[in-house]
């Protein structure tokens, strides 16, 4: 079983370096280079919650994992523009995936399930499908860079993972079911509160889901406390407002930290992209911090309370028809 909070020093190196382009930027350009360092460092960030695998052809796999992510982005951006839209698709595509993902055959539909519908929820805050574009080029980016970067460290043999059981269609559609009325209501909760980013509910409910409900419930724990610690620590970084040289320090520890646990058995990555997030939002001089901190924590909350009540409801539900 992994560490409560796993620690590699091989991971960290990999996340340091990671973020060292964002270090430049903001040292070469002590105006604008904030914000180009923030932006590149929120490019490399599904890459830094993946480590450095064991083999290369692993590695490799990580830009599948990056392409995803940002398809999914870019999706969410485009069905972003219709509000009632995207609550349907949001919807569906959750059943559709869950679905897919109980044929073991079709590889490519678990890292969807866990990864790419959650992602959809941020590409609803971009204000235009341009802008969707370009953050799913800016994922690329960073996950060809990533990849790339792993090359530099040695292959070793892989350990053996075990394998769970392979769950029943049945099951899966139940599950798909679950998953797609959280995604779903979190969307809409989001459009219709008027919140700046209303994809953030939806992202918090589809990342904390799992068909186990231990793990719903620990990951529900674990993303509320790692983004509030986060965003806390973001308050506190806009409220010293450090010049650019410590802030390219701090961005570099952040990723190092984030790489550096990933394979945790506690759901700690939120703190590190919530910090990150965060200060981009915030800005060089600290803007509006109340604001971003209380609705980066109240959509994360209002997500995982939509996960872990459709969690209570859909499966009692479907027990006496899946008998019938």
């Amino acid at each position: 079983m992994a560490s409560a909070v796993a620690w590699s020093w091989r991971n960290a190196l990999h996340g340091a370096v990671l973020g060292v382009p964002a270090g430049i930027a903001m040292l070469a350009d002590p105006v604008d280079g904030f914000t180009t360092g923030l932006t590149l460092a929120v490019g490399v960030l599904p890459a830094a919650g993946l480590g450095v695998a064991a083999t290369r052809p692993q590695r490799a796999r990580g830009l599948v994992v990056g392409a995803i992510a940002a398809a999914a982005i870019f999706v969410g951006s485009v069905i972003g523009r219709m509000p009632a839209l995207a609550v349907c698709v949001i919807f569906v595509l959750c059943v559709a995936v869950a679905l897919l993902a109980a044929d073991r055959s079709r590889r490519l539909a678990t890292p969807v399930l866990v990864l790419g519908l959650p992602l959809i929820g941020v590409g609803l805050s971009f204000a235009s499908i341009g802008e969707g574009a370009g953050a799913a080029l800016l994922i690329l980016a960073g996950t060809v860079y990533a990849f790339l970067v792993s090359l530099l460290w040695p292959a070793r043999e892989s350990a053996v993972r075990p394998v769970a059981p392979p769950a029943t269609r049945g099951a899966m559609l139940v599950y798909g079911i679950q998953i797609g009325i959280a995604g779903a209501l979190a969307a809409a909760c989001g459009f219709a509160l008027g919140v700046d980013h209303p994809g953030w509910a939806c992202v918090a409910a589809l990342m904390v889901s799992r068909p186990a409900h231990a793990a719903l419930v620990s990951r529900g724990w674990g993303r509320a406390l790692s983004v509030l610690i986060g965003a806390v620590l973001a308050l506190a970084v806009a409220a010293l407002s450090p010049p650019s040289a410590v802030f390219a320090v701090i961005v570099v520890v952040v990723l190092a930290a984030a790489t550096g646990t990933a394979g945790s058995r506690w759901y700690v990555f939120p703190l590190f992209s919530t910090l990150i997030v965060l200060s981009f939002l915030m800005g060089p001089e600290g803007d509006a911090p109340a604001h971003w901190f209380l609705e980066r924590l109240g959509m994360t909350l209002l997500g995982i309370a939509l996960a872990l009540a459709a969690a209570a409801v859909v499966p009692r539900v479907a027990a006496p028809l899946r008998r019938s």
